[in-house]
């Protein structure tokens, strides 16, 4: 046992806590704060939409942002594995976390592909979507990028901009619906495949590669941010832009849509609840302030969302101006404002392909440490789900690289003519709010009821060294999972299928798998538990207690152990005591 023992590599730790800050940062901050936050706050009310979103910053994000950082430094053990040791009964949210992880890989990297391919041609001396002379383009293409350009709705409404044609017929080579999956576009795939290898190259000696990489991937971003945030506030119309984003329309607020919105961006954007922070937070060592961490890493997250916002507006603000139409009609979010609004705007800017560049590699660098996030966090889940198998030498290389293969495969169907639907059914549903609402409501009820939240706040106190508000403890036990169950159920109450482009409606069979892949994390919690109380031994009594059980080897907090000492003191006392008094009794 102790030579197999010796073959084993070391589980290993961050090399400072720079590099524990700066990844869990770059797996936080992501493209949805750059492209959904903005245009959530302009649709939803503007400047009042930011009062449902600190509620559930305080109700939701920063409880289960620190929990979670918690439970990873804490145990020591990835996604899974926390559960199992510090409530098996709940081990499914694990599973679940895991599954949405998997599913969010293959939407995410299909995302840096598109990126990459936009970023090869913003090196073109003409940027191909500014201009209606290209191959792909038809009889409809109007380039509104071009000078003395003079156009009224009627035009506009029959006539395709050029960088909607570039996205669509060059990008995309989009079919006519899921139906038609046409032929793989290779230069996607190639694109795939180089954002794939360099992800591989960064993550496949663990935290000892990842916590280089991220000292440029995480911080690089801003730099990109600041310049186009500069650029954009300097442009004729940005002022008009800026003040659309957060115009406040405090009406919005009585209307519950606004903030289901507000709840689902927050657990996305915190990455909460699927295991992400649990993973990163566990190569910490015992003694780091991760209470303090999280509060830090919490703001730089929603303040980042905040000054995209002005990013993004001010250039969008521009081009309204230089259309000559209102803003609404340019705004938009996700792929629609990465990839047809934003580089619009740049072609018509001086200087576009410098632009163009900036942007793109902004997108790249956001997405990718969010994608090494990701794939970090299967890997080490199940390194430590299987770690006399796993973790020796050239084994972890060797699985990980089997990974993103397995990934690279079942994305061949999403680089096809009818990819961009398939894409669209895995980020409605699989990746859905929903169902992360679904695994923070057990998360939260799991560590705050079974395993104790008091006893969560001694192991956060003894970890760092100063007691968390107690408001947290509040949160965790009754305003988390209250919140977010109601948020679940109202999201499904209002549940519409999707529709792509506003006029594609998927077919039925779409819809059925769509629901299977969202119900295929969801029903793992129940599931797993249901599975576990009946496999079990013992009483129904007994086997629900043992479930509820953490193990008796984690570590003890030194309330813990002075509490133990006074039992045995106590108990050591009372037996000095009886026999005392036993020898006097045998003495008379």
């Amino acid at each position: 046992m102790d030579r197999i023992e010796g073959q084993l590599e070391e589980r290993g730790y961050w090399g400072s806590k720079a590099e524990f800050l700066l990844a869990v940062a770059g797996n936080v901050v992501g493209l949805g704060n750059v492209w959904r936050f903005p245009y959530l706050c302009y649709k939803y009310g503007g400047g009042a939409f930011l009062i449902p979103y600190l509620v559930f910053v305080f109700t939701c994000g920063v409880p289960l942002f620190l929990l979670e950082t918690a439970m990873g430094q804490y145990t020591q053990e990835g996604g899974i594995t926390c559960w199992h040791r510090l409530c098996p009964l709940a081990e499914g949210i694990g599973y679940a976390g895991q599954l949405i992880i998997l599913y969010s890989c293959m939407c995410y990297i299909i995302i840096l592909a598109w990126a990459l391919f936009y970023l090869i041609f913003s090196f073109s001396s003409q940027l191909p979507w500014a201009s209606c002379d290209n191959s792909w383009n038809t009889d409809d293409c109007v380039n509104l990028a071009a000078k003395n350009l003079t156009l009224n709705q009627t035009m506009l409404n029959n006539s395709t901009p050029a960088a909607t044609e570039f996205w669509e017929r060059r990008v995309l080579s989009l079919s006519g619906g899921i139906e038609e999956i046409g032929k793989i576009n290779w230069e996607i795939l190639l694109c795939l495949i180089a954002v794939w290898i360099i992800c591989y190259f960064s993550i496949w000696k663990g935290v000892k590669s990842t916590g280089k990489v991220v000292y440029f991937t995480a911080t690089f971003p801003y730099v990109m941010l600041l310049v186009l945030l500069i650029r954009g506030l300097t442009l004729p119309g940005a002022l008009q832009g800026v003040v659309f984003y957060l115009y406040p329309e405090p009406a919005r607020l009585s209307d519950p849509q606004v903030w289901l919105e507000a709840g689902a961006q927050i657990l996305f954007s915190y990455s909460v609840s699927v295991g992400t922070l649990t993973v990163l937070a566990s190569y910490n060592k015992y003694n780091n302030n991760c209470y303090r961490d999280s509060l830090w890493l919490c703001l730089l997250n929603s303040c980042t969302s905040f000054v995209a916002g002005f990013a993004v507006f001010s250039v969008l603000g521009f081009m309204a101006q230089e259309q000559g139409v209102p803003i609404a009609q340019v705004a938009e979010s996700g792929p629609g404002l990465a990839f047809i609004a934003y580089p619009q705007a740049v072609a018509m800017m001086p200087l576009p392909q410098f632009w163009a560049v900036c942007f793109f590699i902004m997108i790249i660098l956001l997405g990718l440490d969010t994608q090494f996030a990701l794939v970090e966090a299967i890997m080490t889940s199940v390194m430590d789900l299987f770690p006399m198998i796993l973790r020796r030498a050239g084994r972890r290389e060797s699985f990980l690289l089997l990974l993103c293969l397995t990934c690279i495969l079942g994305q061949f169907i999403m680089v096809t003519e009818g990819g961009m639907y398939v894409f669209q059914l895995f980020d409605y549903y699989a990746c859905n709010g929903a169902c992360v609402l679904f695994l923070s409501v057990f998360e939260s009820l799991a560590m705050g009821w079974i395993f104790g939240a008091e006893r969560m706040f001694d192991i956060i106190e003894d970890m760092t060294k100063s007691r968390p508000n107690y408001m947290l403890m509040l949160c965790w036990k009754y305003l988390t999972p209250l919140v977010t169950l109601v948020s679940f159920v109202y999201s499904m109450m209002e549940y519409k299928p999707l529709t792509f482009n506003r006029w594609y409606v998927y077919p039925d069979w779409a819809y059925a798998l769509g629901w299977l892949l969202a119900l295929s994390s969801i029903l793992l919690v129940p599931g797993w538990a249901l599975g576990r109380l009946f496999a079990g031994k013992g009483s129904l009594k007994q086997r629900w207690r043992h479930l509820c059980s953490p193990d008796t080897e984690l570590p003890l907090t030194c309330k813990r152990r002075a509490e133990m000492k006074e039992t045995v003191f106590t108990t050591e006392m009372e037996n000095l005591f009886r026999t005392d008094t036993n020898e006097h009794e045998n003495g008379h």
